[in-house]
């Protein structure tokens, strides 16, 4: 994973390092399935940048995630037009198939956390918009 991280941070010039944050987050939950505080640290020491500004990137984007997913993880888009056309039901039924309780976090600032089932099979969480709107309700899977 080392050489692709470098040559990552090589498509960027020396004083826009930065520019790779995002990419490296991409690498890293790709190979470890989850972006924990080691990373956060790890990738901010790579790229000369105080933590905060990798972790603001982590909480923004609702595709990196802190916790690891199920073996099949579904998202379920919750934006006006997907929630007129029936997305919490969508929700409701998904949970209910995979034996996944719910739960919500109000200190997730607008994120929604990944709920997992008791298998570690299946794991479910809503996401924004997820770009087929004319075909709501949408889920990604």
């Amino acid at each position: 994973m080392e050489r692709k991280i470098d040559e990552a941070i090589g498509h960027y010039p020396s004083d826009q390092k930065r520019s790779a944050a995002l990419p490296l987050l991409h690498l890293w939950q790709e190979h470890f399935g989850l972006i924990n505080d080691d990373a956060v640290m790890w990738i901010a020491a790579k790229l000369g940048l105080q933590p905060i500004n990798i972790f603001e990137l982590v909480t923004f984007y609702p595709m990196l995630r802190e916790k690891r997913a199920g073996k099949t993880h579904i998202r379920v888009c919750r934006t006006l037009s997907c929630a007129m056309g029936g997305s919490y039901q969508v929700m409701e039924n998904l949970c209910a198939a995979t034996g996944i309780q719910r739960k919500t976090d109000p200190a997730a600032a607008g994120h929604t956390p990944i709920s997992i089932s008791p298998d570690r099979n299946y794991s479910i969480e809503f996401v924004e918009c997820l770009a087929s709107c004319g075909t709501a309700p949408v889920c990604m899977v």
